[in-house]
């Protein structure tokens, strides 16, 4: 399996975020893709490439022309307002408040544009964000041109951010681009898989009323868990989209053994659905050791992960997602790519 992977990544180097009421150490930090990346040389998976330049086309069939335009003038825009080496929201348009259109501050702009105050953006953070899902959209092609299956290393993850919104440490949608690629490529039907811990928000939003795209995310209950405004099992779709949403809400204390069958369900449906290629959205941080997270699978059951998902026999993509247990994030990276390869 071919690895896509750039060192533009560390371009955005977020040194704090705001949590339980605390500006703290950021937890989405490069080290992440570091130790992935010596996991995937350690494991022999294959060749790491370099990303192609797929331009901006593929990014706005995807999110909003106003968003990508804020992304891309959001630090020169923090930096001509403050003196403050990272830029964060802290007033948001809640209900009651008028949504739109975006103000011209940037104060009202990252209010406008996120979701969160724990998505920091830098002075590298828009190259860092695109080069991201230009790695998505190499491996995507590596897939789509016959390759059984392509890992692609991103980060910043991608997840979480929606057309026009960003959050939960997600500036552009890495899986929704390279899902959206394949069906451009000619895939009459594509699924995204979700395996992060956390509920993917952005790509279920933005292909809730979509036939083509089946969304299956298996997560912690968002009535106790982030982002906890979407991801219940009643959401299933709208209009044309009906029926090709599917979320698993995983109560705290998840084991393998729940978490495998649920999987196994997950895959069941995408394969009822006819779904001709497969993005999966890698997260690992529902590991027994990661800090931000309640579930309690073991890094001897990420290789189970692969071998379940590779029995659907379609080409899939791997995008990275989560995972914050920085010494084990690469073991349990490589054990589900692994495990895909060894089925």
């Amino acid at each position: 399996m071919q690895t896509v992977y750039s060192d533009d990544h560390r371009s955005h180097a977020p040194k704090r975020e705001m949590t339980d009421g605390d500006l703290v150490p950021a937890f989405e930090k490069p080290e992440r893709a570091d130790m992935v990346l010596a996991a995937v040389r350690e494991a022999g998976l294959g060749e790491i490439l370099a990303p192609k330049d797929f331009g901006l086309e593929p990014l706005a069939a995807v999110h909003d022309d106003d968003y990508l335009d804020f992304l891309a003038s959001a630090w020169d825009d923090w930096r001509a307002e403050h003196d403050s080496d990272e830029a964060f929201p802290f007033v948001w348009p809640a209900r009651g408040l008028r949504q739109g259109p975006a103000p011209s501050h940037i104060d009202g702009r990252l209010g406008h544009y996120s979701f969160d105050a724990g998505t920091p953006i830098g002075p590298g953070t828009w190259k860092a964000a695109q080069t991201s899902a230009q790695v998505a959209l190499s491996a995507q092609a590596l897939v789509a041109d016959g390759a059984r299956a392509a890992f692609a290393l991103c980060r910043p993850p991608g997840h979480h951010a929606a057309a026009g919104t960003y959050g939960g440490y997600c500036f552009l949608n890495n899986a929704a681009i390279a899902a959206q690629a394949f069906r451009d490529r000619g895939a009459g039907r594509v699924a995204v898989l979700d395996v992060d811990y956390h509920h993917g928000n952005g790509t279920q939003a933005i292909f809730y009323r979509r036939p083509d795209v089946y969304v299956a995310s298996i997560h912690a209950d968002p009535r106790q868990e982030y982002p906890y405004f979407l991801g219940h099992a009643d959401e299933t779709g709208a209009e044309e989209g009906e029926g090709a949403n599917l979320n698993f809400p995983l109560p705290w204390g998840t084991d393998s053994a729940a978490y495998l069958e649920t999987l196994q369900e997950a895959c069941r449906r995408i394969a009822e659905f006819g779904a001709e290629a497969v993005v999966v959205s890698l997260g690992v941080d529902t590991y027994f050791g990661d800090p931000i997270s309640r579930f309690r699978l073991e890094s001897s059951d990420f290789p189970k992960i692969g071998e379940t998902i590779a029995r659907l026999g379609r080409p899939t993509l791997f995008c990275m997602e989560g995972g914050y247990a920085v010494r084990e994030i690469g073991i349990n990276a490589a054990g589900v790519l692994s495990g895909f390869e060894q089925a």
